[in-house]
């Protein structure tokens, strides 16, 4: 079996990938574009990736390819129909980073909350030096008991936000579409009420025809000033051009970790947000703790293993 792994250094470069090379001959890629894609897969067997985007065109040259190893759990840069039509096996990781994008949700959380680098600034920059006072509360800050935290995408990672949530005294609930499955710990709601109810509003939701553009100009409207919005689930959900808009004509404040186009173009209107402080932006970066890197290679070298039977 030929592996082929497209993006290494997606998982980060402290993480061991030799794991690969007992399953047969792995060749390895710190990354790749999408006009290197159909050379480099086109006798592969098996394909990993994270954040590649595989073509119908890239994957149709690839003769011998069986099988798309996701390290990921995120399926959508594949069109799945399409390689099961060419009865290519898919094969994805659930799971393995619950914790760490929860636990990222509440770091951007508490920066934007209690403004973090406007203080952290205040202090390096010399000013509270100069100030002759003994503290500083230019910006207002506020406790989460007693909140509401609604929450879009209530898989796992929804579950576990909404855990902590309730732990830190907040009163969760989540978006509810007719006719899908109710959560009975917490309550349902529309999303229209979901928007202009909750003080946290966090996104843990997959990319699909129902999310992209779930929030555009006219959900946006519908969130109070002084309220947060957090999106770790899947770029696309958001309406970027909107939100920049949004962000400096009032005070939404947001914090996100994924974006329609990664990186990020240099034009990006989320770049050219006048009101910095109310934005927070992090490089798809929420699923990375060291733990869940290792846990997302095991597995996708598990799903491998158990694939070609070895």
């Amino acid at each position: 079996m030929k592996i082929v792994v497209l993006d290494a250094d997606s998982y980060g470069k402290d993480i061991d990938l030799s794991e690969f090379s007992t399953l047969g001959e792995a060749v390895f890629f710190s990354n790749t574009e999408p006009e290197q894609v159909s050379k480099r897969i086109n006798d592969a067997d098996i394909v990993v990736i994270n954040n590649v985007k595989l073509a119908n065109g890239d994957i149709s040259s690839a003769v011998h390819l069986k099988l798309i190893a996701f390290a990921a759990t995120g399926m959508d840069n594949v069109d799945n129909e399409y390689c099961r039509q060419r009865g290519i096996a898919l094969r994805n990781v659930q799971g393995y980073a619950t914790e760490s994008v929860a636990q990222h949700t509440f770091a951007m959380l508490f920066a934007l909350l209690h403004q973090t680098q406007y203080y952290d600034h205040f202090i390096k920059s010399g000013q509270w030096s100069k100030s002759g006072i003994s503290t500083h509360l230019e910006r207002k800050f506020y406790q989460l008991g007693g909140k509401q935290w609604g929450i879009i995408g209530m898989g796992a990672i929804g579950k576990r936000v909404a855990e902590l949530a309730t732990a830190f005294g907040c009163h969760a609930v989540y978006y509810k579409r007719s006719g899908s499955k109710t959560v009975s710990a917490y309550q349902g709601v529309t999303l229209a009420e979901l928007l202009s109810r909750s003080h946290i509003i966090s996104i843990h939701a997959p990319l699909n025809r129902s999310t992209r553009n779930l929030i555009s100009r006219e959900e946006l409207e519908r969130i109070r000033n002084g309220e947060i919005l957090i999106n770790v689930g899947r770029g696309g959900i958001i309406n970027e051009k909107d939100l920049a808009e949004t962000v400096d004509t009032r005070e939404l404040y947001a914090g996100l970790d994924v974006y329609t186009r990664e990186p990020l173009s240099a034009d990006n209107p989320l770049l050219q947000v006048t009101h910095k402080e109310r934005l927070l932006l992090t490089p798809h970066m929420a699923f990375g703790a060291v733990e869940s890197r290792n846990l997302v290679i095991a597995e996708t070298v598990r799903n491998i293993r158990d694939f070609i039977g070895t």
